[in-house]
């Protein structure tokens, strides 16, 4: 089986694209598809293009669906001809063209928005239906302003599709305690490579159902999620408390997100900074939480090295709960259990005295605090500049070697942008899902590199900085770090076999089973399209 599937796999981007003979057809496909949404054959470069800024491509459509039946007509006309393939492309976020399909189809899901929304309330549990294409940030609004619900597990940034943080895994500092978005899903309706409208869940088309789940879109297209819910907090307390030694730093972060439910907080992340004033993007400014607040470099021990560290937490609460309140031990009133005191928690966490930074936001307000970020940056003309991102899964075992190496090496002068590192929970993760993980240990680190390239004539090029990028993979694969890429980006069979491990020969078989042609998602460059001549 494994043998004859081999030829699934991506060697050349030409083959993958159709002939000229069916450029000619498509005029005669779209036609034949009788869609209810729209076909567009001219103003396509919305879809040639990504957030990462680095990659291009010609689609020969923009194909915006109205309702699932529309996604599968599009993908059973591809499944027809001799060699289309079919991208779903969310609201275009990707680093690295994984949403292109150069010289075949591109849906613009975001069109799917509108299709679903409604609260399920079944066995105990409350859920949200909502469509594959609508963005987290309008999910966290309608959940919190119409039914006083809200998502467990988020990403950092929300303006996301659904299904385009499904189809990776969806990661921000609730995933110590909930896990990543893709534990938080209970059912979804999937579109695959055949063309077929499927639900599944765990225990309906299980096997569709957790290959979707981290699946860098391969099995199918997300087009209804089934996601749980809780009740929203009024209010958070966001707390960031500052660190000079990098095992003083992980030590606490590690017991923060190591204590039981109702003993710590209900946020966790952290990120480094460079040891300087001169730097806006990367030094002491981007710490304090409000204007008013200053960052005094005395209180800086004079052994520290070229950066620093931030632990970064936030606890929720009613507005019935005065803040001060959240101070003492008292119970959440939007939850079941008793959380501990704030203060207890900072007491016993060994950051640099008096580098403690606090702010009172609304609960809808922390979870859009990117989008603020955006504004500002599309407002200085760097949110449309390439983004060479780098984003990781480190173990536990080999932190603190990256540490020295890439952190006070390599980056000690700074990315243009956050670098952020914080611990996650193997425990929290279903492995029955496509996502792959470090190979050891209960404890892994999320690392992200977020590089924003500046506009000025002596920042470094988005080719000297992917470089860069390529030369920290390339230290951990020759030091033998235990690591995976999340949101990975390959080009040769090896590097995926590689990093799928042991999982690689499940993955293959999946996609047979699923989109056995490879239609789907082209852009990831991990199959090639089979033809059918």
């Amino acid at each position: 089986m494994i043998a004859y599937l081999e030829r699934f796999i991506h060697e050349n981007d030409s083959e993958s694209r159709p002939n000229d003979d069916e450029t000619d057809q498509l005029p005669n496909i779209c036609h034949s598809l009788d869609l209810q949404g729209t076909i567009d054959c001219v103003a396509t470069g919305l879809a040639g293009k990504d957030f990462g800024g680095m990659y291009t491509c010609e689609p020969l459509a923009l194909i915006r669906p109205a309702s699932p039946d529309d996604v599968a007509r599009v993908v059973r006309a591809a499944y027809r001809s001799p060699n289309l393939t079919v991208a779903a492309r969310g609201n275009g976020h990707s680093i690295n063209g994984q949403a292109m399909s150069d010289r075949g189809l591109v849906m613009d899901m975001r069109s799917t928005e509108g299709n679903h929304f409604e609260v399920v309330r079944m066995n105990g549990e409350t859920f949200v239906d909502v469509s594959g294409g609508a963005l987290w940030e309008d999910v966290l609004k309608r959940c919190v302003l119409e039914h006083k619900l809200a998502p467990r597990s988020w990403t950092d940034y929300l303006g996301l599709t659904v299904g385009g943080t499904l189809s990776n895994a969806g990661v921000s500092g609730q995933a110590f305690r909930f896990g990543p978005q893709t534990s938080n899903v209970a059912e979804l309706d999937v579109v695959t490579g055949k063309g077929l409208l499927m639900t599944c869940n765990k225990n309906e088309n299980s096997e569709l159902f957790f290959g979707a789940l981290g699946g860098l879109g391969q099995f199918g297209i997300v087009t209804r999620a089934r996601v749980v819910v809780q009740s929203a907090p009024d209010m958070v307390r966001w707390i960031r408390v500052v660190y000079a030694e990098f095992e003083d730093f992980t030590r606490d972060a590690e017991w923060l997100v190591t204590r039981p439910e109702g003993e710590s907080f209900d946020y966790v992340e952290g990120f480094v900074f460079v040891n300087s004033v001169d730097d806006p993007a990367n030094g002491w400014p981007t710490v304090p939480l409000d204007p008013e607040q200053g960052f005094d470099p005395s209180r800086v021990p004079r052994t520290a090295g070229s950066v620093l560290y931030c632990l970064e937490a936030a606890l929720h609460y009613q507005k019935t709960d005065h803040p001060s309140t959240v101070d003492k031990v008292t119970p959440h009133q939007s939850a079941a259990c008793i959380l501990m005191a704030v203060n207890s928690l900072l007491g016993r966490l060994g950051f640099v005295e008096d580098m403690k930074f606090q702010v009172d936001v609304s609960y809808v307000e922390f979870l859009l605090r990117v989008k603020h970020a955006e504004e500002s940056a599309r407002e200085n003309g760097i949110w449309d500049a390439p983004h060479p991102w780098l984003n990781m899964f480190v173990s536990k075992r080999d932190v603190a070697d990256f540490d020295r190496v890439v952190f006070k090496g390599m980056l000690k002068e700074g990315v243009g942008g956050p670098m952020l590192v914080y611990p996650l929970l193997r425990s929290k993760w279903d492995d029955r899902t496509s996502v792959v993980l470090p190979a050891e240990g209960e404890i892994f680190y999320l690392v992200a590199l977020l590089r924003f390239t500046m506009p000025c004539p002596n920042a470094p090029s988005a080719e000297k900085l992917v470089s860069q990028n390529r030369e920290i993979v390339q230290f951990c694969v020759k030091q033998g770090l235990d690591f995976k890429l999340y949101l990975p980006h390959y080009q040769s069979e090896e590097e995926w076999k590689r990093h799928f491990g042991s999982q690689w020969s499940r993955f293959v078989e999946r996609k047979a089973g699923f989109d056995p042609l490879a239609i789907l998602a082209p852009g990831q460059k991990i199959f090639k399209r089979i033809s059918q001549i």
